[in-house]
Formats: structure tokens, sequence, C-alpha cells
């Protein structure tokens, strides 16, 4: 186990809070927990540097601006403006110069390394939000539910804190692609599949009516969409065969060649591995409820 690694100057406000909890081995099995939150207005020289702790930290600017090392580089933190880190990487934070109010919320979860790395998945930045009343609300809301724990406040939290990423992952995709606005053939392309999903189809005739090369187009429709020209289709086409599923009363053969699939078994291991059900399933399930 790698060695932890602590140091700290603790210089802040009497009316800063810092609160500890303790959850449930229940809640750590199911849920995102509270470890520590908090509210700190600092005063130089205060700094935090860590490094192999288990946790993820969640850090919003109030006031003042604050000075972040991490990943070998070095940010400004400015007012609005939020950092999301993983805890077991090697980390710097500091106030600077006149002196820095910000909230900050350490938390842990099963699945917390997943939506670390899926906000990470682009590159690591300093998120902006536009609405500082959501992010400041959420947060004192975490703040609140820990200083009065009762029955329901843990899960509050979880879910309180599932919005927060959700928010962080999004600004930090869209901080990446408004770099490069989404290209007009791109955006043709989406159009013609769109139109044409339930159609045989090729990817030479799709990339030539467009005029790019096949892999340039498969490439970039990776690059801007987030996913491949097949799996889209494929979604497309699921998408259209779970209406039909619904709403009509059609065989699932008949509904699979509908859907532009050729072979039924196909089609069923298709939906199957996407939706966790079969789609004979899939319609008991929706006609019941």
């Amino acid at each position: 186990m790698k060695k932890y690694l602590e140091r700290a100057s603790y210089t802040w406000s009497e009316d800063s809070i810092r609160l500890i909890n303790t959850p449930s081995q229940a809640v750590r099995q199911k849920f995102f927990y509270v470890q520590e939150v908090g509210y700190f207005k600092t005063f130089p020289p205060y700094f935090t540097e860590r490094e192999n702790l288990n946790s993820y930290l969640i850090l919003y600017c109030l006031s003042g601006k604050g000075i972040l090392k991490y990943q070998g580089k070095k940010y400004v933190i400015y007012p609005g403006q939020a950092f999301y880190i993983n805890c077991i990487n090697h980390h710097y934070y500091s106030c600077f110069e006149s002196g820095w109010e910000f909230l900050w919320l350490h938390f842990n979860g099963e699945t917390a390394r997943g939506y670390y790395d899926e906000f990470e998945k682009n590159k690591f930045a300093p998120v902006k939000f536009q609405d500082t009343f959501f992010i400041e609300s959420t947060m004192r809301r975490i703040l609140s539910l820990t200083m009065k724990k009762d029955l329901h406040s843990e899960i509050l939290s979880s879910n309180l804190i599932i919005n927060l990423l959700t928010q962080l992952i999004i600004l930090n995709n869209d901080d990446s692609l408004s770099l490069s606005i989404m290209p007009d053939y791109i955006k043709t392309c989406l159009k013609e599949l769109e139109n044409h999903f339930l159609e045989p189809f090729s990817l030479e005739e799709l990339s030539a009516s467009i005029g790019l090369s096949k892999y340039h187009l498969s490439r970039e429709f990776k690059k801007y969409i987030g996913t491949t020209l097949n799996e889209y289709i494929i979604t497309l086409r699921l998408t259209y065969a779970k209406e039909l599923l619904r709403y009509s009363q059609n065989p699932i053969g008949d509904i699979a060649y509908a859907c532009g699939i050729n072979q039924v078994s196909h089609f069923i291991n298709l939906f199957k591995s996407r939706e966790g059900m079969t789609p004979l399933q899939y319609r008991k399930e929706w006609t019941e409820s």
C-alpha cells in the first residue's frame, strides 16, 4: 500500500465549517457517501497537499482565488469555478493573495471511479458554472444534511452527489467540444442516418455522398458523437423496434424486418445485449405496466 501524504496550513476564519461523516456499511455498498464536507474562508498561507487518499474532492470557489496543482499542471481557480479530482493522485491547492472562500466535499462510493473516469475522459480542467445557484445550493444542502443527520440524509446526499457529478461531466465535455464546433459534414451524416436508418447501411456510399474517406468519416463521427456509426444505427433501429413492440401487435419477426434487421435471431441477440431482456419480455413488461 502506497504511503499516505498530507501537509497543510490551516489558516481559516472562525465561522469556517468542517464536518467528518461515518457512513454505515450498507450505505458504503449501495450509495455515494460523504466523507468530509465543509465551508472555508481561508487566508495566506493556507494550503493543502495530499497523495494516496482514497477519496474524491469537489471544491467550488465562492470568492477570492485559489491555486490548484494537479497532474503536473497549475490552475488558477476563480469564483464560479469548481474542480473535481481523484485524491489518490498528488494534489496541492492554496489560497491566492488576499484570501479564498470555498465550499468543498470529499466523497466516495462503489461507482465513484467510473464517474471520475468519465469526467476525465477528454481532459482534466476546472469547470466554469454558469448556473452558480445550482452548485452552491447543492453543496450547501449536502453540508446541511450531514450536519443534521437523520434516517434519510445519506440517501438524499447520495442523490445530490450524483446531480453534481452529472453536471460536472456534461460541462467538462461541453468545454472540450466548444473548442471545435461540430462540422457541417457530421450534421449531414446524422441527418442521413436518421432519415434512412431502416435501409441497408453502406459506409462506402455514405462517405462518398459526404465527400470523405470512410476511415476519416468513421474517426470524425466517433470524435463528435461519442459512438461508432454502426452502434448509432443499431440504437436508431432498436429505438424504433421498442416503439413497435409497445404500440403494435406485430410478430417479432415482422418487427425485425421492419427495423432493417433480416435475421430474427440477430435482432433478438442485439436487443437482449442492450436492453437486458428479449423483445418479448420487453413487450410483456410494457403491456402489463
